[in-house]
């Protein structure tokens, strides 16, 4: 079994195709992120298919997470890690070969499959090598992944749709040999050894009602207000739908002997805290962050490439944070008082983006992306290092996931609500600027498709997006307060310095 904790070097040279892994699953996101404006509009798409291009993918990786969790838990953890590459590479080929928007959600939808399963997986694979206490000295290096990708992935997007000869599609045809390369290196250097369990059983009941569940909200939530009222039969069929599929599934996962959300776990107070945290975390970063590059280029009018640049400064912020932050946690041992600090720095942040408009000085938007930048490197990996502290070894694949899993689940409600009130009011607002009735506000032309509108009608939308773009920022720094609240009501936590607990003391043998 993986119980045997590695030396210095070893575990860089196993980190090295970790990483590589964890860098294709991030820059996927990121590299579409500054592009997506462009690509809309160019297969002449609305802001409701804008926003479930993104959505799509978050879905289906944070339904498939907990699958691959458990799978980690019974199986050989590098085998599993090379098979989400696979399906995420078949996935990016099949994104840049759509040829409208149904196709490309589609798509995004398969390949987030494999990006669950690299972002579920590399955290394991981690855990399981290197002890909690020392394990923030190396989160500099996860920090460091993470600026490349997040910076290095918008300019790289911008740079692609900017230059004629390439176009949108090697948005996605791009992270394919980086892929490649991981898998070769993950082949040549991580050395595990996973005991197969013959009576292994994987939940599918409990992840298919979890995912269907979930996926009935998102829809209702991205189609009320537009396409039927709040006060409907549509609405009461889906969330009454929704909300008997997740019902279901719980009672599922109560019964089976290998759930794929283990409730024993989640109900424990520091994990349940952890995971309360990750999923506010989760709603007000990607919930927020996802609509910089379309405030930038849509609002302000840059080309995608300089919007690319534009977002250096919230991943400046997450690469100093994790870095400085994983450090003077590896040496005290102490999570919370960074976890208390990064969600109130967040929601600070936040409040700063509430305040921007269409016209907003540059360094007053950059400092306020900074401020949340740091508050994500202070919080995200710290909170599932909080709960791989306090559960055994053996546990160790499915708590992880679960925590990574909510934080998904998070993103994806943030997306997708913030989504729907970015689209309500950009609708609303453009008809009452351009005096025509709702939805026809651009015609048949997508307001996304700023090259074939007309000049005047081009100024109202820069307008428009960037005054509107505001409101989903101070939605977001509203939900990071129940971060703040559930990152207070932690207790004081002390990690341990073993791979495993010993003796498999219980959660609150973990705390001071």
């Amino acid at each position: 079994m993986e119980t045997q904790a590695m030396g210095h070097r070893q575990v860089l040279e196993s980190l090295s195709g970790l990483l590589l892994a964890l860098f294709v699953a991030m820059v996927s996101s990121t590299v579409v992120s500054t592009a997506l404006p462009r690509i809309i509009g160019s297969l002449n798409g609305t802001q409701t298919q804008y926003t479930w291009v993104v959505t799509a993918t978050l879905l289906t990786a944070t339904a498939t997470t907990p699958i691959w969790g458990k799978l980690a838990d019974l199986f050989n953890k590098k085998t599993l890690v090379q098979a989400a590459i696979v399906i995420f590479v078949a996935g990016s080929l099949l994104s840049g070969l759509s040829q409208d928007t149904g196709q490309l959600i589609a798509a995004r939808a398969f390949q987030g499959i494999g990006v669950g399963g690299l972002q579920a997986l590399v955290q394991v694979v981690i855990a399981a090598i290197i002890p909690p206490r020392e394990r923030g000295r190396y989160n500099g290096y996860l920090g460091a992944v993470m600026a490349v990708a997040t910076v290095g992935g918008p300019l790289l997007g911008g740079l692609i749709v900017d230059v004629s000869w390439l176009g949108w599609r090697w948005c996605f045809w791009v992270a394919v040999p980086i892929a490649a390369i991981a898998f070769v290196v993950l082949q040549a250097t991580l050395k595990l050894q996973t005991a197969r369990r013959e009576n292994a059983r994987i939940d599918y009941l409990g992840a298919t009602l979890i995912a269907a569940g979930v996926s009935v909200l998102l829809v209702w939530v991205s189609f009320v207000g537009n396409s039927f009222g709040w006060l409907s039969w549509q609405t009461a069929a889906m969330v009454a739908g929704g909300l008997v599929l997740l019902g279901a599934a719980v009672l599922v996962e109560l019964r089976v002997s290998e759930p794929v959300v283990p409730l024993h776990i989640v109900v424990r107070r520091t994990p349940a805290l952890a995971i309360i945290a990750s999923l506010a975390v989760g709603m007000a970063m990607y919930g927020g962050a996802v609509f910089l590059g379309q405030y930038f280029q849509v609002g302000r009018g840059y080309t995608p490439t300089r919007a690319g640049l534009l977002t250096i400064p919230l991943m400046a912020g997450v690469l100093v944070s994790s870095t400085i932050s994983g450090r003077l946690i590896s040496r005290s041992g102490a999570v919370k008082p960074y976890l208390v600090a990064g969600t109130i720095i967040l929601v600070l942040g936040f409040l700063g983006l509430g305040l921007i408009d269409h016209d907003t000085a540059l360094w007053l938007v950059g400092t306020a992306m900074a401020v949340v930048g740091i508050g994500v490197g202070m919080t995200m990996q710290n909170l599932v290092l909080a709960v791989q502290n306090s559960v055994p070894l053996s546990e160790l694949g499915a708590a992880s996931a679960s925590v990574t899993f909510f934080r998904s689940l998070g993103g994806t409600i943030g997306v997708s609500v913030l989504g729907a009130v970015l689209a309500n009011r950009v609708t609303a607002d453009l008809s009452a600027a351009l005096h025509v009735p709702a939805g026809q506000s651009t015609g048949s032309t997508s307001a996304l498709n700023l090259k074939a509108l007309p000049p005047q009608v081009q100024t109202v939308v820069h307008t428009v997006y960037g005054d509107a773009t505001a409101h989903i920022f101070l939605i977001s720094a509203a939900v990071g307060v129940v971060g703040v609240v559930a990152a207070l009501l932690l207790r004081p936590i002390t990690l341990r310095t073993t791979i495993d607990l010993e003796h498999k003391e219980k959660d609150s043998a973990t705390v001071r």
